[in-house]
């Protein structure tokens, strides 16, 4: 188990990103509306939130108890929903304090 999740160039000329950073598989994948960030869940139990352009994460999201199955942005990109085996789905304003509500 490698752990990462890699963004490919739409025309096939290879890999532009490896996110490494979690430490269990990675389950789900999403792309900011604006292209600008990258959200991965995984079965670690968070979502980080990457600079696609550089592979960096910029922010972890912990609190969920089970595997993380689904990541997602909303249409402007400041909250994002995550799904877990806790039968739970979180959604997380993306700013400094990263606040969670559990649906």
């Amino acid at each position: 188990v490698d752990c990462t999740a890699s963004a490919w160039t739409a025309q096939g000329h290879g890999r532009l990103q490896t996110l490494r950073g979690h430490t269990s598989w990675v389950r789900s994948v999403a792309l900011s509306p604006d292209g600008r960030h990258m959200l991965t869940g995984s079965a670690d139990s968070t979502a980080k939130l990457w600079v696609a352009e550089r592979g960096e994460c910029v922010q972890t999201l912990r609190g969920h108890k089970g595997p993380v199955n689904s990541a997602e942005f909303s249409h402007d990109a400041n909250v994002v929903l995550t799904a877990s085996d806790d039968r739970t789905a979180r959604l997380w304003r993306l700013d400094a304090d990263a606040s969670t509500s559990v649906v």
